[in-house]
């Protein structure tokens, strides 16, 4: 592309591309694992690089179509690798081309400054090839790592990844620019000028996705945190507006006992008696039904119970409600409000009205407070991470609840388990008893 030196060798191209993407494949979350990783990142290696050395004497009019399609391996080379979306395989593609070119640029303008192509040694030229290109790509490990959730995912959509795009392409069309031609503004006329003008622009292109990609990241944050204080607050509201409907309740159940002594006291007719006491002994089941020794978790209890009833959910509940008197109300809102919700939600999409069946459980063991929802479930429990992924179509703004809950836990020193026992879905969460208190 230039007559002024030579320019970087396609072999040295396709390792630096490959090592790129190996950087991002290395911290995302994987579908390829094992042999099969490493069996299909040697092929795309070979492939990639046989590619590049076979049109690197291709004309200039064939440079940035050979780059589409050096970009295109790089991005199923992550697609296929990692459990992301494509959009997210984009996203990182473009990162990782331009990391790429930094890395090689700056290889190449070392090894431009130390020697000409007529006196530099083989021996040399691999030994600084292999300490850049090491030493660039595991700082720029440690740099991404930091950045990047465990589960690798970053919700990317399709205006992060236009953005993403056009920097890439930005930076990518001003350092390479005078490898084209030297009649512009932007362009170098001279082969250290040229260096020069690549390897800053790459390292300011690397710059500013980096910046771009933390914001993301703590948008990202934000949007979890925003969904966890919503969800804090409308449970904390549904609580409230849960007691006064309970209140309510409890005085017309007052009444008509009352109604029911005076029926008595009226008329004494054997099958009129036997009628009224049914209803007087449900009543008194009803008010002892959840008695749990916690007012909270009794009003939370009674308000899905009413609504479990009304949808034909068989919903019981085993619970020393004594052992949360050191909670804050708002986390057993949070707790309970959302394990009952998600279980309702799955159970009223079950047909059969024998089998929407869920159960409570709180108790203490060995200092633990040990809490467990338990629903019928029928299917494959697919998890996302260590929660389950959520059966709503918009991933994006729901699949909160079990992070609440978990965020809750968190806060006590407390773990949540999820796992399935045949037809049982099972949610466990183990918090130490001591942190209850300490915390309160």
């Amino acid at each position: 592309m230039t007559d002024i030196f030579p320019d970087i060798p396609r072999l040295y191209t396709a390792l630096a591309e490959w090592m790129a993407c190996i950087v991002y494949i290395s911290i995302l979350k994987k579908h390829l694992k094992g042999w099969k990783l490493f069996t299909f990142s040697g092929g795309v290696l070979i492939f990639q690089s046989v590619f590049l050395f076979v049109t690197r004497d291709l004309p200039i009019v064939f440079w940035i179509p050979n780059m589409l399609v050096a970009i295109g391996m790089m991005f199923l080379f992550i697609n296929i690798s990692c459990d992301i979306t494509a959009t997210e395989a984009g996203y990182f593609s473009v990162k990782a081309f331009v990391a790429a070119e930094l890395v090689a640029s700056l290889q190449w303008q070392v090894h431009f400054y130390l020697w000409s192509s007529e006196n530099s040694h083989v021996v040399w030229e691999m030994l600084l090839l292999i300490v850049m290109y090491g030493g660039g790509f595991l700082l720029i490990w440690l740099v991404e790592k930091r950045h990047i959730p465990d589960d690798g995912k970053l919700n990317i959509r399709q205006r992060e990844l236009w953005s993403t795009v056009v920097i890439g392409v930005a930076v990518f069309g001003i350092s390479n620019l005078s490898f084209v031609t030297a009649r512009t503004p932007f362009s170098g006329q001279y082969a250290q000028e040229i260096l020069n003008i690549r390897t800053l622009v790459d390292l300011g292109g690397f710059a500013i996705l980096y910046a771009y990609h933390i914001q993301l990241n703590e948008l990202r944050v934000k949007h979890e945190l925003k969904a966890v204080h919503n969800i804090l607050q409308n449970q904390y509201t549904q609580y409230q507006q849960s007691k006064e409907s309970i209140e309510i309740i409890n005085y017309k159940y007052h009444d008509l006992k009352n109604q029911i002594i005076a029926l008595r006291a009226e008329e004494d007719p054997e099958k009129r008696n036997a009628y009224l006491t049914e209803m007087e002994n449900e009543i008194k089941s009803f008010e002892a039904q959840h008695k749990t020794g916690n007012h909270v978790l009794d009003t939370l209890l009674a308000s899905k119970s009413l609504y479990c009833i009304k949808n034909g959910i068989t919903l019981t509940c085993v619970a020393d409600g004594t052992l949360l008197k050191d909670m804050d109300v708002i986390d057993i809102c949070t707790i309970f409000g959302n394990a009952l919700d998600n279980a309702i939600e799955y159970e009223q999409q079950i047909i059969e009205d024998e089998k929407k069946l869920i159960h409570v459980s709180l108790f203490a063991q060995k200092g633990f407070l040990m809490i467990r929802f338990e629903n019928y479930f029928e299917g494959d429990l697919k998890l996302e991470g260590d929660l389950p992924t959520t059966t709503k179509e918009d991933t994006y703004y729901h699949g909160y609840g079990l992070k609440s809950i978990r965020y809750t836990v968190q806060k006590y020193g407390g773990v949540v388990n999820v796992d399935q026992k045949e037809n049982w879905f099972e949610l466990k969460i183990l918090i130490p008893i001591q942190n209850i208190v300490r915390d309160k």
